[in-house]
């Protein structure tokens, strides 16, 4: 029969085939949100770009707001482990993770792959990258201990090769053992011929590459982390894996010119995994990841900035893959003086104004994480009118506004051609609506190229519980510093995985833009609308309760408990603030919802029902429920189990099958027997229960 049906249908000719290709061809255009599992980070200061690498071989590279480009390896299993650019070339190099080297170049607005490199053996595995001040040769450090050149205008090795044994000949008898693999190369500044080789087990050798030989060899008891020359390139600090840190004199071999310090000793730390030296007028600055004490601190994802006295450590929610600092003057050959300090991390990416007094984060122009807190629901809205647009934005600066630094964003590379509408009106207003885990409704401006945060609603703010954080009126949880902990902690950042409470997961959103009406659903079944005003108020938030299952006397809800309204005065700040709440019973998790604003009212549907609310005069209108009159156990209060429903279907079909089988030869045998009339046999409860249920029925629609 199937193949009967099929055969009858009317397929679709050739013309209508290249139609629907031409009118469905879908392509990837913009890329939104977060880079998934990046790995590596760059950093151009000639021409301000900055670069991310990830765990899937995407290549991305960013300047000003609406300058991107992306670059894919054909090798999607192969992460990226380690960026070069060539400053000022639009060029970069990219290490992966299967040893081999690929040239990108930006050409005619997207990122091109022209070349690639490859090491073969196990001893030749890449672990240190140096690019030369001349930009003819990238150094290659590799776990068997040589270095290896390759000539960046052919992307060829070069022939030759910094060996480890010759290395070592002027290293002292004593440590004239295995030094491991070379874990940091670093080129002296203003002497291009020298180089500082560090190796795994703690040797330094500072190699003169002209003469060639060993100028000078520094000995470290713990194992090397990173290295990093001062500006003048007389001294150079060193970070070690037992959490601290050295400074050496380039002129005096051996040891350190100061002892270690290890900043959170003196019990044990942990590493200190990379290390700036930055040199300005007033005083140098340190900044260092890791370090913390492992016995009480191992968890935390930590960089601290020391400048003079000052001393702040920027505490994160994620992983610290890399980071850098932004020059005021990348071309001034004295100081260093930096702007800004650039941190990726596993989950976002973060920018601290350094010139500030207080070290605020920058608001981020892109990557913004979309999923700071998981993504339960979204809705975009077209032709937002320009009243509401602009309320939004008021509203979302004066929640920011102690949050960021209004500094400009320090990268600033490349050009928007052919953009009309740059810096002026925007063609076209169009909002996204993400619902939240955390009980926050998120706005973002999808106009542009980049995706960019408006406004966050809250509406933790109206319930109480012992979890439920509240929030300050600038959108983060009000915390205050205590100055006297040690070590300095600061929280930065806006990812958070956790959730106070999983009742307050935003299940449904709607938007309306002409009266700029929100309602926001939840899992507990509490149902949200709030109006935009530009001014702060205080009042109290009605709750009105409507049962669903009303009618239903055997009715049990097995599930969570709804959320417990604060009650009193509350005090609502500009932007979308709270008119009404209707609270369904059983609170189960919205699963529809519909706004007509010109009637105010408001529909939400859940897994037993449906209920529609006056929002105006704050009065339930109606309640129906769908649940079958005989299932009265509690429908949405446990999660289906597939599998289990999948059998019994099966289970079910096939006991219909042989039902059906049995009474066409009941049939059958039923036409050649004399009997004039066929007994068909009743059920008594059968009858009385389609009875029943056929009453229940009238009386709920009547």
């Amino acid at each position: 029969m199937l193949k009967f049906i099929r055969g009858k249908g009317q397929q679709p000719s050739a013309e209508r085939q290249k139609l629907q290709r031409e009118l469905f061809a879908f392509r990837k255009t913009v890329q939104h949100g977060f880079p998934h599992k990046p790995t590596a980070l760059a950093w151009d200061p000639a021409l301000r770009l900055l670069a991310i690498g990830t765990a899937t071989g995407s290549v991305k590279v960013f300047g000003k707001p609406g300058v991107e480009f992306y670059g894919q390896h054909t090798n999607h299993d192969s992460s990226v482990t380690q960026l070069v650019f060539l400053p000022n070339e639009g060029r970069i190099v990219s290490l992966c993770d299967d040893n081999s080297l690929h040239l990108w170049e930006i050409n005619e607005g997207c990122l091109e792959e022209v070349k690639s490199q490859a090491l073969e053996g196990k001893l030749k595995k890449i672990s240190a990258v140096c690019l030369e001040s001349a930009c003819e040769h990238l150094l290659l450090g590799t776990e068997g201990g040589n270095i290896y050149l390759l000539n960046l205008k052919t992307f060829e090795m070069a022939d030759t090769i910094i060996y480890q044994d010759v290395v070592m000949q002027n290293v002292p008898e004593d440590y004239k053992i295995n030094p491991g693999a070379v874990e940091a190369i670093a080129e002296q500044p203003g002497n291009p011929d020298r180089i500082l080789i560090g190796y795994n087990r703690g040797l330094m050798v500072l190699w003169d590459r002209k003469t060639p030989g060993a100028e000078q060899t520094y000995i470290s008891t713990q194992q090397l982390e990173s290295v990093c020359w001062h500006k003048s390139g007389s001294r150079f600090a060193s970070s070690h894996n037992d959490g601290s840190y050295a400074i050496w004199d380039a002129s005096v071999g051996e040891r350190p010119s100061e002892e270690p310090t290890t900043v959170y000793g003196p019990f044990p730390c942990k590493a200190v995994t990379k290390l700036l030296w930055r040199h300005a007028k007033k005083d140098d600055y340190m900044v260092f990841a890791g370090g913390m004490p492992r016995a009480s601190y191992s968890d935390r994802h930590t960089i601290t900035v020391q400048h003079g006295k000052r001393h702040v450590v920027f505490d994160f929610t994620s992983k610290v893959i890399d980071f850098f600092t932004v020059a005021i003057d990348p071309d001034d050959r004295e100081f260093d003086e930096p702007e800004a300090l650039i941190v990726l991390l596993e989950e976002e990416l973060l920018a601290i104004d350094l010139l500030a007094d207080d070290w605020r984060m920058l608001s981020l122009p892109y990557l913004v994480s979309l999923h700071a807190s998981a993504v339960t629901c979204s809705q975009h809205i077209s032709g937002v009118p320009q009243d509401l647009w602009q309320n939004i934005m008021l509203a979302g600066k004066k929640q920011t506004q102690d949050l960021y630094s209004d500094r400009e964003w320090p990268v600033t590379g490349g050009k928007i051609l052919g953009d009309a509408t740059e810096g002026g009106e925007k063609a076209s207003r169009e909002l996204l609506l993400t619902g939240h885990e955390d009980g926050t409704v998120r706005f973002w401006d999808a106009s542009g190229i980049a995706l960019q945060p408006l406004y966050k609603f809250g509406s933790a703010q109206l319930f109480s519980g012992e979890e439920i954080a509240i929030e300050g009126s600038n959108g983060a949880p009000d915390e205050e510093e205590d100055e006297d902990e040690w070590p300095p902690f600061r929280k930065v950042g806006a990812f958070d995985p956790y959730s106070d409470d999983p009742r307050l997961a935003v299940k449904k959103v709607a938007l309306c833009p002409m009266s700029g009406t929100l309602v926001v659903a939840g899992t507990a079944g509490s149902v949200i609308v709030a109006k935009i005003n530009s001014d702060s108020v205080d009042k109290e938030v009605e709750v009105t309760p409507m049962n669903i299952v009303l009618d239903r006397d055997g009715f049990v809800w097995k599930g969570h408990d709804q959320l417990t309204p604060r009650g009193g005065t509350l005090s609502f700040a500009p932007g979308f603030q709270p008119n009404s709440l209707f609270q369904l019973h059983p609170p189960a998790a919205i699963t529809a919802l519909a706004l007509h604003a010109e009637w105010g009212l408001v529909a939400a549907g859940t897994a037993h029902g449906l209920a529609l609310f006056d929002y105006i005069r704050r009065k339930g209108v109606l309640t129906k429920c769908t649940l079958n009159p005989n299932d009265l156990s509690g429908a949405g209060d446990a999660p289906i189990s597939r599998r289990k429903s999948f059998k019994k279907s099966l289970r079910e079909s096939f006991r219909r099958l042989r039902k059906g089988r049995s009474t066409r030869q009941a049939d059958k045998r039923g036409a050649h027997s004399t009997s004039p009339t066929a007994v068909t046999p009743t059920d008594p409860r059968k009858k009385d229960g389609i009875a029943r249920l056929l009453v229940r029925c009238s009386v709920n629609t009547g």
